[in-house]
């Protein structure tokens, strides 16, 4: 049986900070399934990233609910909504957003510290991630000595370090140059593959696009199409 671990029944979004009310999502209804490798695609206001933002617990839907591993995370407040985010969901930005004080070690443990885990248990579980994508000889550089996609490469081991229900990537490879994008979709390939993780990208990038399982296209905050491929 096929475990769910993103739902979404309902959703809507309207953004009332002009006197003309915006609709992002027009009622949108999603299942997505462990290990999936998921591209949500659409022109410039499609509403791909306040779908992304709302199944993170980033944004809250104005109606509809979204459940992450059968947990109705539209209920919970602010306070409760920080703690799911931390334990069950990693993010992985554009921006990179990584802390330009810490080393890449630092960034990856960050998150792990926070959920109290014995130093051990982090010491090891960042030098597996580091090693995973590559940069297990970087891990004392702080970002400013990393190239860019090395940094994108940092934030996905970060985003795994607490071992989250899934990986929400929005627009990882906008600044990234072909060689650089090429390298982070083959790690985050070998992921999801040889670890089952769930990637769930919101994207304009066609190299991200060839190589999901499955690919979502919003169009005026409906799901227009739905298809899956074989790769």
């Amino acid at each position: 049986m096929k475990e769910i671990v993103i739902k979404a029944s309902g959703v809507h979004k309207t953004y009332n900070e002009t006197k003309v009310p915006v609709h992002a999502l027009r009622g949108v209804d999603l299942e997505i399934e462990k290990g999936e490798f998921t591209a949500i695609v659409g022109p410039s206001g499609s509403g791909k990233s306040t779908l992304l933002n709302i199944i993170g617990g980033l944004d809250r839907p104005s109606e509809g609910k979204i459940e992450v591993g059968g947990k109705d995370i539209s209920t919970l407040s602010d306070n409760q909504l920080i703690d799911f985010r931390r334990e069950n969901i990693g993010f992985v930005f554009q921006a990179y957003n990584l802390i330009p004080v810490l080393t890449a070690k630092e960034n990856v443990s960050f998150v792990m510290e926070l959920q109290n885990r014995s130093k051990t248990e982090v010491d090891n579980r960042v030098k597996e991630l580091l090693d995973a994508v590559g940069l297990g000889d970087r891990g004392d550089n702080r970002p400013a000595e990393l190239s860019g996609g090395q940094q994108q490469r940092v934030a996905v081991a970060r985003a795994l370090a607490p071992k989250p229900t899934f990986i929400l990537a929005d627009e990882p490879t906008a600044n990234l140059d072909s060689t650089s994008t090429a390298n982070l979709l083959d790690i985050m390939a070998r992921l999801n593959k040889e670890e089952n993780i769930t990637f769930v990208f919101s994207t304009h990038d066609r190299r991200v696009v060839d190589r999901a399982r499955r690919v979502i296209t919003l169009v005026d905050g409906k799901i227009q199409t739905d298809e899956h491929f074989k790769r």
